[in-house]
């Protein structure tokens, strides 16, 4: 009944009403045993059902619409009776999927209906004796699936299906880990319950077996973490995750080093939102659990820490107030010995590291991802308000879902670039949705971190190292948004100045230095001719307007050598830099470096759209751009 739903008014479906008052009824007053006899089919079904995942009222609903059906059979004729029963409802469960759930009307999972028809077809061949042959290729795919869905959906054979895997496998184990990452990517959401507890279950295994591609099934895994979702669902997968990378870790030091970077980004990240709520009891295992991990990481293991580059600092700075990260920021800042790692001798080094993107990526899931690519590549200007409304309604709407928005404008800013090709078209540029999410705060620190996501790298940035796709958006929000949005370009440029004179007092003239290269960067490639958009503004406030043109005549100064933190993408060992040049004399000599030994590639090439950009912002008193919110 409860599947029958309602009508859109909210009353009882009449078809639900219907079959209380007269199907029952009816049925009880022809056959006075009815009720007796169908006790005990119900309960077999729902038992027969609970490891197929159909709901208990469904379960009732089916048998009693069997048992109407099959009335014209005479009592008599019991065997046939039951056997009619059994035969029926056994086809309706073998129509019923055992991986996830679906909504009324929604289409099967392509995906999702492979590998139960793999399954399907080679069930027999997955219960004791095996075969002893060697299958082929194509037989080999088929019985990886057949297996992968065993595992998940029969707990009670799962170590049966993962010994006959163990004694087929040929490749390492690569494509039934890949068969997982695509049910990790495109599933999760709709998995059962027990299905999801199979998922951790089969992971370790693969973890245990030393895979190939285990590392990017922990990364997936990671990637259905949501920030500020404080579901029972979302925080068993944060404790399941943390307890795996604390259980495997000699196991995944060993074989995978980096993959426990990319989960430190993750709890640090997710850390900062499970401190700040501070009245759910269920958080305080977990928290613990989080916080031993990190510490671990950072008091053990620091070289792999540095991997993460310079956005590890932002996110320390949002645990500067539990007292166990406060004491590890002191040492950072006044004792870098402390974490025994050569080479490393002051802060500023890692604030000259650039963080990879696919450490931003962890923090957004693939549905995200994708929904976000399509805005960007998609969706033309002007005509993006009800997606993002779309978008906001499916992300953003929740207590503390807001936290979101900084880890979407770090992605937008570092990990999505588009091609020449949509920049010159009419599609929505990234500087205007980044302007409706900052719209969108609705705290202030929310405001505040989603501020400094945007500018972060402007801080600094030197050209030879960053990405000046990286700090493109944040200029020209402010420059288009002159003058329908002043307020948003005032907002803009008295943050980023307000951080070069308090982000780091200590350090001032290595930001001062950054900022001035960004802006010089900016102008050099034509993403503005010049910063005269802004200095000749007559609404900007007169202290803005001479921070700017102190920064137009001033030089920027890059030095010539430059001490290098090399950290090897593939390997371990320790690694040596020249201490850096102390803060009393005239001027900070800050580290450069790769992306953890990536090859850079420098925008050698002028971005010529971007003139376009703002002529036609100030072409047009409605360019079709809005910040109003939608969260």
């Amino acid at each position: 009944f409860n599947c029958l739903g309602t009508n859109s008014s909210g009353s009882p479906n009449r078809m639900e009403e219907n079959l209380k008052q007269t199907l029952i009824p009816n049925w009880k007053n022809k056959y006075s045993n009815s009720e007796e006899s169908v006790r005990p089919s119900v309960a077999a079904i729902r038992n027969s059902t609970s490891c197929c995942h159909v709901p208990a009222p469904l379960s009732t609903f089916v048998v009693l619409t069997l048992h109407a059906a099959l009335l014209p059979l005479r009592l008599s004729q019991g065997i046939r009776y039951k056997v009619s029963v059994s035969v029926l409802f056994a086809f309706f469960l073998s129509m019923a999927s055992k991986l996830i759930g679906t909504a009324p009307r929604e289409a099967e999972n392509p995906y999702e209906l492979s590998i139960r028809q793999a399954f399907d077809a080679l069930e027999s061949k997955l219960r004791p004796p095996f075969a002893l042959t060697v299958p082929n290729p194509q037989e080999y795919m088929q019985l990886n699936r057949a297996i992968l869905y065993g595992v998940l959906c029969e707990p009670h054979f799962a170590k049966v299906h993962i010994k006959h895997l163990h004694a087929i496998v040929t490749d390492g184990y690569a494509l039934f880990v890949s068969l997982l990452v695509k049910v990790v990517k495109e599933l999760y959401v709709k998995l059962f319950d027990s299905v999801k507890n199979q998922l951790i279950w089969v992971t370790k295994e693969m973890i245990n077996v030393s895979a190939v591609g285990f590392d990017g099934l922990l990364v997936s895994l990671l990637r259905q973490i949501v920030g500020g979702d404080f579901s029972d669902g979302n925080l068993w997968l944060c404790f399941e995750l943390v307890s795996l990378f604390l259980g495997k870790w000699d196991c995944l030091l060993e074989e995978e080093p980096l993959v426990l970077s990319s989960a430190l980004y993750t709890f640090l990240r997710l850390l900062a939102d499970h401190c700040r709520l501070l009245t759910n009891s269920k958080l305080d295992v977990l928290k613990c659990l989080e916080i031993d991990f990190c510490v671990k990481m950072l008091r053990e293991q620091f070289q792999l820490c540095l991997k993460i580059g310079r956005d590890l600092i932002r996110l320390l700075q949002d645990l500067v107030h539990v007292p166990v990260f406060r004491a590890i920021w002191k040492d950072l800042v006044l004792n870098p010995s402390e974490f025994k790692t050569p080479g490393f001798s002051d802060i500023s080094q890692l604030y000259h590291l650039r963080t990879s993107s696919r450490y931003f990526l962890t923090r957004i899931t693939p549905e995200m991802e994708t929904q976000l690519r399509f805005l960007l590549t998609h969706v033309k200007l002007g005509s993006q308000k009800r997606y993002q409304a779309w978008f906001a309604k499916k992300f953003l709407f929740g207590p503390e879902r807001e936290t979101l928005i900084v880890d979407i404008i770090r992605f937008i800013c570092c990990g999505h670039h588009p091609s020449n090709e949509i920049i010159q078209s009419d599609i929505i540029p990234r500087w205007a949705v980044i302007g409706w999410l900052l719209k969108s705060c609705q705290k202030n620190h929310v405001e505040t971190n989603a501020k400094l996501a945007l500018f972060y790298d402007w801080l600094f940035f030197y050209e030879s190292v960053d990405n000046i796709m990286n700090i493109e958006p944040a200029m020209l929000l402010m420059v288009c948004s002159i003058p329908r949005y002043i307020d948003m370009t005032h907002t803009l440029l008295d943050f980023l100045f307000l951080l070069v004179d308090n982000y780091d007092v200590d350090r001032k003239d290595v930001i001062a230095r950054g900022v001035k290269s960004a802006f010089a960067t900016l102008v050099h490639k034509g993403v503005v001719q010049s910063l005269d958009v802004l200095v000749s503004c007559k609404t900007l406030s007169p202290y803005l307007k001479e921070r700017l043109w102190k920064i137009q005549v001033l030089e920027v100064g890059v030095p010539n050598e430059l001490h290098l933190l090399h950290i090897s993408q593939h390997s371990m060992e320790t690694f040596n830099l020249p201490s850096p040049t102390p803060c009393s004399e005239t001027e900070r000599q800050p580290a450069r470096t790769g992306e953890y030994g990536l090859q850079i590639k420098s925008a050698d090439e002028p971005i010529a759209v971007s003139d376009d950009l703002v002529i036609a912002c100030h072409s047009s008193p409605n360019n079709g751009v809005t910040f109003e919110s939608s969260v």
